[in-house]
């Protein structure tokens, strides 16, 4: 028999105090280009301090909390160990050299690698999330602070791009993740759009749906009003759709499937079926007209998706449905040269790794969906990695989680948190009280 993993600790610890200070100084990073960078080192880093801790102690509680490691988290390893594996399967039947297999091995540590690192990290690991939740609205506060200056650079017509840091010769997908900049317009309606710290505007809403779960959790109230503050202005100012559409889902969606056992829940759910059933022409027809008007916002984005949706599907079926291309291709002029199967995580996947990699994402992402709605029912410190998990499916089908991953990292922290044996909360919600043995 094992030991259960030790309770969450009250008292701050090194990987916990290293996370706060990463967080709160994203600003500060981004001012030097440097997020690109902090992200795969800081997962390395705490995965490093794991695996210290694990065998060159004698501390039984990093043994126990690997004994005890979920399935969903086993998942995720072998999913992104398998991703590296098509990606060489790509390689090799391309025949696209050491060189290209070399850097591409390279990007896999500093994307898929990552997602499953951080998953692991907030399951073994004594960070808690309350320190991401304060930390983030530390972000939102910051983020309150430098949009008058942001907006106002715009007005006066400054640059876009301040400057590219020279930390771009480390490498990466491109000189837009080491820029500074200080808005962008949209070619296509001339309008301006903020990306704050991120790459690209999208990016920001996705970062601005995790700032929300995390100021929704906080308990101080003067911080989640920074942190929902912070949020929307992110979501608002970036433009992007799918953000607005996360601030308004994601909450509902999160609160209703983590009361499935709340017999007003059900009987509501039932109402709702059968209330939908009487009028379903008439939903579907609002929900046609929805679709259309979400697809309008932005017509030239939308179409340039669905063109690299479609080359991307004709070329996985057509040329390398197994293992895929084994690396990223530019588009025609029809999608403005943009990468093949970007803008989207299944039909990149297919075109860059195959259905080989196509599985490595879906298996893990969905058992651990389901794994924390189970939890979520009678563990509430789940319900914000259910939160971002749900993020995960919904922006997977409009951004490309692996080139995203050194952003996202608190939230996937924050899923594997929500992983924890529940027993682990329960014990470190009593003062005093030590795990107990199986």
């Amino acid at each position: 028999m094992t030991a259960d993993p030790a309770p969450v600790p009250s008292s701050q610890g090194l990987e916990d105090r290293i996370v706060q200070r990463t967080i709160v100084w994203t600003y500060g990073f981004y001012a030097f280009g440097a997020l690109y960078v902090v992200g795969p080192v800081l997962g390395w880093l705490l995965f490093g301090l794991f695996l210290a801790r694990l065998y060159l102690t004698h501390d039984p509680v990093p043994k126990a909390r690997m004994a005890a490691l979920p399935i969903a988290v086993w998942l995720w390893v072998i999913g992104m160990i398998t991703m590296e594996v098509a990606l060489i399967g790509g390689h090799l039947s391309f025949d696209l050299g050491m060189g290209k297999l070399i850097k591409s091995s390279i990007g896999w540590a500093k994307g898929w690698a990552l997602i499953a690192i951080f998953i692991l990290v907030g399951v073994v690991s004594d960070i808690r999330p309350s320190t991401i939740h304060r930390a983030m609205c530390v972000v939102g506060l910051h983020t309150l602070l430098l949009t008058p200056v942001l907006v106002a650079a715009w007005v006066v017509r400054l640059p876009e791009v301040l400057y590219v840091s020279p930390l771009k010769a480390v490498g990466g997908p491109g000189p837009e993740f080491f820029a500074v900049q200080l808005y962008l317009i949209d070619p296509s309606n001339g309008s301006p759009r903020w990306q704050f710290f991120t790459p690209w505007a999208p990016a920001a809403g996705f970062m601005s749906s995790i700032m929300l779960v995390c100021a929704l959790a906080e308990k101080t109230p003067s911080w989640k009003a920074a942190g929902l503050a912070g949020a929307v202005i992110i979501a608002v100012l970036s433009k992007s759709r799918m953000a607005l559409l996360a601030l308004m889902l994601i909450p509902l969606a999160t609160w209703g499937l983590s009361r499935l056992l709340n017999p007003a829940i059900l009987a509501l759910g039932a109402l709702a079926s059968t209330l939908g059933g009487l009028i379903a022409t008439t939903l579907l027809i609002i929900a046609e007209d929805a679709v259309n008007e979400f697809r309008g916002a932005r017509a030239d984005s939308t179409r340039v998706r669905e063109a690299l949706a479609r080359i991307a599907w004709q070329r996985w079926r057509s040329e390398a449905p197994i293992w895929g291309h084994g690396v990223v291709e530019r588009g025609p002029h029809l999608v403005e040269y943009m990468p093949i199967g970007s803008h989207h995580s299944w039909y990149g996947l297919l075109f860059v790794k195959g259905i080989v990699g196509f599985l490595a994402l879906l298996i893990p992402l969905v058992w651990t969906l389901g794994h924390l709605i189970v939890v979520a029912q009678r563990t509430p410190e789940a319900r914000p990695g259910l939160s971002v998990a749900l993020m995960m499916v919904f922006y997977s089908f409009g951004e490309n989680l692996e080139i995203l991953a050194y952003l996202i990292w608190p939230g996937l922290i924050l899923v594997g948190a929500g992983l924890r044996p529940a027993r682990r909360w329960r014990s470190a919600r009593v003062p005093g009280v030590q795990a107990e043995h199986a």
